[in-house]
């Protein structure tokens, strides 16, 4: 891994904002035990906050002030829910960390000079009083930047080994361009309404209007454009469901050059002409598309498997007080550089700011 690549990936570690309460725990208390490696409370914390500011900063606007004690999912908060989702990589990442050397991986001396560096860095850009609310010191920042390093590089090693043979069958796609003739309206203000069983009928009649006309036409898109209307292209296999699985349906029991007739859904009606029994562009597509997600498979599967082998305890008394209700996290991006960033803090209450800058 180059230096510049290890560093764009360890930054947003450095850029935390906006912290208030304090920690109720000893940094050397015990998280969780994974096998014979131990995840103590400053490590577990300053990845937690991490995680909470993603969330703080980019979803509170949706989700509202009191985010964390509303519902994710039933019988669960979303604080439940996002911690259970932290400790769960904590464990996966000390496992790819104790699996290294069966996938010959190993951080270099310059990858761990980078993360050195990067602890340092944001050790001496904050104030104390911040860095204690988040565990952030020296040791832990360092910590779990080396576990997210390894995690990044076990990953990609775990990956390559994923079958990457995509045969032209497997991934193949057709071509079409097609028209929908929508039954909704759009109102000046942007509001969308249904349109009335009646006006709904005299566009189903227009678009069979339009397919008969299209029937005899050379080229389909020249043809709509007389018309007036749009056209719009997709490829497809007979498993696709965009833009419409109704019409994918109908367009794949074609040849090439042939055309679906009207095609009635729920939302409009779609008339299409197979273009092509194999784009070539698309094809190749898919087949990355194939490699990806047997890549990502071939990596849930392997951590899968490690976790369910693994001994693991978790010591809930001491997970429990890293609360994200007394702590606020959230994201600060005003450098391009990796280590240029500074954590500040806000009381909840009194919303004092007393946040330190890096230069």
């Amino acid at each position: 891994m180059k230096r510049r690549i290890l560093m764009l990936a360890m930054a947003g570690m450095l850029v935390l904002t906006s912290l208030t309460g304090c920690s109720s725990f000893n940094d050397d208390d015990v998280v969780v035990t994974v096998n014979d490696t131990e995840i103590t409370a400053d490590v577990a914390n300053f990845y937690a906050r991490y995680m909470q500011a993603q969330y703080e900063t980019y979803y509170s606007a949706y989700l509202g002030d009191d985010m964390w004690s509303s519902e994710a999912e039933e019988g669960k908060t979303y604080e439940e829910s996002v911690k259970d989702s932290v400790l769960e990589e904590l464990e996966k990442m000390v496992l790819l960390e104790e699996h290294m050397e069966e996938y010959d991986v190993s951080l270099s001396d310059e990858e761990k000079q980078v993360i050195e560096d990067a602890a340092k860095e944001f050790d001496e850009a904050n104030a104390l009083e911040d860095k204690e609310k988040v565990s952030g010191t020296e040791k832990a920042v360092k910590r779990v930047m080396t576990l997210l390093a390894i995690q990044q590089k076990m990953s990609d090693a775990i990956q390559a080994t994923a079958d990457a043979e995509v045969s032209d069958e497997e991934a193949a796609q057709k071509s079409m361009q097609y028209v929908y003739f929508s039954y909704t309206t759009t109102a000046e203000d942007g509001t969308t309404q249904d349109m009335t069983d009646d006006e709904k009928a005299d566009v189903k009649a227009q678009a069979e209007g339009f397919a008969e006309g299209a029937a005899a036409a050379e080229d389909f898109n020249a043809y709509a454009q007389e018309q007036g209307l749009e056209t719009s292209t997709a490829t497809f296999d007979k498993d696709s469901t965009s833009p419409s699985a109704d019409l994918v349906a109908a367009a794949d029991a074609l040849n090439e050059g042939e055309i679906t007739g009207v095609v009635d859904t729920d939302s409009g009606c779609y008339v299409a002409k197979v273009t092509s029994l194999f784009d070539q562009d698309a094809t190749n597509s898919k087949k990355q598309e194939i490699i990806s997600q047997r890549q990502q498979e071939k990596y849930t599967e392997t951590c899968d498997g490690w976790m369910d082998d693994a001994d693991i305890n978790v010591n809930k008394k001491v997970w429990k007080k890293i609360d994200f209700n007394d702590l606020s996290v959230t994201i600060k991006e005003e450098s391009e550089e990796p280590y240029a960033d500074s954590i500040q803090t806000d009381d909840v209450a009194e919303s004092e700011d007393s946040g330190t800058e890096a230069e």
